[in-house]
């Protein structure tokens, strides 16, 4: 079969032409594969990396050609102590990625594919795989293409992608699908590449970078959604005082708070509220809830940007030592745990929302009617976004589950553990569409209430231009009536309430 076996499905719409992302091995991070991912920059190869790659190229057949080297001279997994004759060593890797390139289910979207060509250029490019130079080239051939190979989701535990590099490897050497358009010339890999091309997470990578990326926004416009919240019961401002988070200085609680003061406009030291002496959880706690979440995406940021200029790969070629060391690199225990934490934190800032959702319901805080109904007696007004946002925190919550807590035995019992972190990754993705859905339900009970009570924050502030913004998108009407369309256009609004919060910290 040939490299122009190619379809048209779910690709970038055109050639990427903006931007350069230069792709060096050792300072590449998320955002940089979100935006090739997403094809709003092209890779560029950098010349130290590249030559780093030929030195590592060279050094690995060196090695296999006097020594014995797992997967180069010998199989894998439980077939580890099996030589390969040399006379079969041509084919050797052919067979291998034949035969592992069996991933099963859902073929994977456009933007999880690249990100995956995107870590696994980068990660080659750190010089310890001692593969061909030219797989560089075409990965970042086919990112500034839009050519991606057919991926599909299952097919690794969290020890390695192996199941979905394979078929990026029957791809480059022309036995499996592109999609999209100008798919690379296929590339000769024999024994010396094909298990140093899929010795890699470059999918688990890839798709967590990307949900870090979605999910760092969300947690960010919340926050901006919830100093609307604020404003519409007529909120304290003392828990955002500076001196309650200097007494218990957490970084990212202290952070928040001070976001929140610039956010509405309040002093560092507020004067106490006339009214009620403190405010319910969902907002008295938004410092202490989101602040951990922001944590933990730092945590996770911090996990990927090692992970994604690391050279993993098992084993790993030493040109320096000539020497060819068997490790458990791949191993993803530290990505699954930042996974884990992560999808915890993210899901208690989201529960955090429905208490705001459910007191905008309530007459003692707004001095409206219950549920922000309408003047017709007996109207529900926004009753049911309770339940919705109930129901996509269900789901949040069952995405939560930690992967890591997952276990197998494979491989006839030489390979008897399992991180899951793929799992984890495919979990946090998932997790984004719950989260935006929930998060829109309570803007647009919020903006309702606003509304109705005709309160108009400064437009000069954040809390002013986000409100100003939310009612360019969310219709007047406040009868009964479906709001599904409603919470979708406010859950598309939230990445530009990112942007606000971002503003907020300049």
């Amino acid at each position: 079969m040939s490299s122009r076996n190619v379809d048209t499905f779910d690709a970038v719409d055109a050639p990427v032409t903006a931007g350069l992302v230069v792709l060096d091995g050792c300072g590449t991070g998320v955002e940089d594969i979100v935006r090739l991912a997403d094809g709003t920059s092209r890779p560029v190869p950098g010349t130290e990396a590249m030559k780093r790659v030929e030195v590592s190229w060279d050094a690995a057949r060196q090695i296999a050609a006097t020594g014995r080297v797992y997967g180069r001279s010998t199989g894998v997994g439980a077939n580890r102590n099996e030589d390969v004759p040399t006379e079969a060593a041509a084919e050797h890797g052919l067979r291998l990625l034949r035969s592992h390139a069996g991933a099963i289910g859902e073929e994977l979207p456009a933007r999880q594919v690249r990100a995956m060509l995107a870590v696994r250029a980068n990660q080659l490019l750190a010089g310890g795989a001692g593969l061909r130079p030219t797989v560089v080239t075409a990965l970042c051939e086919a990112l500034e293409a839009g050519a991606y190979p057919v991926v599909n989701e299952f097919g690794s535990v969290g020890t390695g992608d192996i199941a979905a590099l394979a078929q990026l490897g029957l791809a480059l050497v022309g036995e499996h699908r592109w999609r999209g358009t100008g798919a690379p010339e296929p590339q000769p890999l024999d024994n010396n590449d094909a298990l140093a091309l899929i010795s890699s997470n470059a999918l688990t990578l890839g798709q967590s970078a990307l949900a870090l990326h979605e999910l760092r926004g969300l947690i960010a416009a919340t926050q901006v959604v919830a100093a609307l919240s604020l404003l519409a019961v007529d909120g304290s401002h003392e828990a955002y005082a500076a001196p309650v988070h200097a007494a218990r200085p957490h970084r990212g609680s202290g952070e928040v708070a001070r976001r929140m003061r610039e956010l509405i406009g309040a002093a560092d030291r507020p004067t106490p509220p006339l009214g009620r002496i403190q405010d319910p959880y969902g907002f008295r706690c938004v410092p202490q809830i989101h602040g951990p979440a922001h944590d933990a995406a730092d945590a996770l940021d911090e996990v990927l940007s090692v992970e994604i200029n690391a050279a993993a790969e098992n084993p790993l070629i030493s040109a320096e030592d000539m020497a060819a060391y068997h490790h458990g690199g791949f191993y993803q225990a530290q990505l699954a745990l930042a996974l884990d934490h992560f999808r915890l934190a993210v899901t208690q800032v989201a529960r955090l929302s429905t208490s705001r959702l459910s007191t905008l319901n309530e007459p003692a805080y707004t001095r409206l009617r219950p549920f922000l109904a309408d003047h017709e007696p007996a109207s529900s007004g926004v009753m049911i976004l309770e339940y919705a946002a109930g129901a996509a925190l269900g789901d949040l919550r069952a995405f939560s589950a930690p992967a890591s807590l997952g276990h197998a035995v494979l491989s006839r019992g030489v390979e008897e553990q399992a991180s899951f972190a793929s799992l984890a990754a495919r979990q946090t993705l998932r997790a984004c569409g719950a989260y935006r859905l929930v998060v829109g339900c309570e803007l647009v009970a919020a903006v309702r209430a606003l509304r109705q009570r005709d309160l108009r924050p400064d437009p000069e502030l954040p809390v002013g231009r986000a409100l100003e913004l939310a009612e360019s998108v969310l219709g007047l009407d406040q009868a009964d009536r479906p709001l599904t369309d409603d919470v979708t256009a406010a859950a598309a609004l939230l990445d530009r309430f990112a942007d606000i919060w971002r503003g907020s910290g300049s």
